[in-house]
């Protein structure tokens, strides 16, 4: 897999949007063996360009929005395959996944997958799938914050359904054990390596917009919610601190006067306090010195089970390029699980 340069143009943003009918397709079946990276080379020739053009507006006026992209993905693939669920809004015949546990405080983005949909409308009605574009747009939010390249197989169908129920146990969440993170991605045809690779990807927690915290990537650029680290900085977090010590004191002092032990649930703060907003292996240098902020992500270097995660640390702290290789096989690895049951391609991602 070769890691490309990433090239910034000034580009001029026509942000718009238009309504229009749900574009509805055959429902048919689907494995990933039916990906190829020319799906739409005879029907939207230009959507890999709109798509790229619309990040980089989007990540230029705020960096949130390549965490948005990357976690949408996240979140998409675990529930059902990667089949665009998450984006489904509450109607009176479905219920949408974005009120689940993991995702009502998680996820943001989704206006502008609104608008990447709607210029890929205007350019190819009913061609490119909202599945599609979230895979595209994780890739390229992920080049847009110094992150690695890889091809992304492309055609899959936008599902006629979505699981709430599944959405609140088949997604990780930041206060499991290492044994329980495993499985899940082991129930998802994934390893243990593409675990520590994802694992560390995007995470945003919300209460609304304005408190999005940002996460691309790896951890090594995401943000975090106090109420989902104060347990951790007011116990063994102490020690760490004292033992590594004076700058690792001051950020342990700035995490206990933003996430005191009442109160604050919604503060946010970076995960990766050495370079919080570059994709790199930073996160894994400050496992290793025991300063996860999350004890889920702490656990794969520190826990008495983490033997092969550990090592992975390790070489990832050592290595970016190694990190940056498996990370993109293991996007790749992810967004090919595929929803069985097909779907159809739609012209509003919101709505079936």
């Amino acid at each position: 897999m070769a890691i490309l340069p990433v090239s910034r143009p000034v580009l001029v943003c026509l942000l718009f949007f238009v309504s229009g009918s749900v574009f509805v397709a055959v429902s048919r079946a689907q494995d990933a063996s039916q990906l190829t990276l020319d799906y739409y080379k005879p029907t939207c020739p230009t959507a890999l360009g709109i798509i790229r053009s619309e990040m980089e507006c989007a990540v230029r006026a705020d960096p949130r929005n390549a965490a948005a992209m990357i976690r949408l993905h996240f979140h998409d693939c675990f529930v059902q395959g990667c089949d665009g669920s998450v984006l489904l809004d509450d109607t009176y015949t479905v219920k949408g996944e974005k009120t689940a546990k993991p995702n009502k405080h998680s996820l943001i983005g989704f206006e502008l997958v609104d608008r990447i949909k709607n210029k890929l409308e205007a350019e190819c009605p009913g061609a490119f799938s909202c599945a599609d574009l979230l895979a595209v747009a994780a890739r390229d939010a992920t080049i847009l914050v110094g992150g690695p390249y890889w091809d992304v197989p492309l055609g899959r169908k936008d599902s006629k359904t979505a699981s709430p129920e599944s959405a609140h146990t088949d997604i990780p969440m930041p206060d499991q054990g290492l044994l329980t993170l495993i499985s899940k991605f082991i129930a998802k045809g994934l390893s243990a390596t593409d675990m520590v690779a994802l694992v560390g990807k995007s995470n945003i927690n919300v209460r609304s917009r304005q408190d999005a915290r940002m996460v691309v990537g790896s951890h090594t650029v995401g943000m975090a919610r106090c109420v989902n680290f104060r347990k951790r900085i007011h116990g063994e977090y102490q020690y760490t601190a004292a033992a590594n010590g004076p700058i690792s004191e001051a950020h342990l002092e700035k995490l206990q006067a933003d996430c005191p032990l009442v109160g604050s649930d919604n503060n946010v703060t970076a995960m990766d306090y050495v370079t919080p907003t570059l994709f790199d292996n930073s996160f894994f240098q400050l496992l290793v010195r025991g300063e996860g902020l999350l004890d889920s992500d702490q656990v794969m270097y520190s826990s008495m089970l983490a033997f092969e995660t550990g090592d992975l640390v390790r070489t990832y702290a050592r290595d970016a390029i190694a990190f940056f290789r498996q990370f993109s096989d293991s996007m790749v690895k992810m967004g090919n699980i595929t929803n069985p049951k097909g779907g159809e391609v739609r012209k509003n991602c919101r709505y079936i």
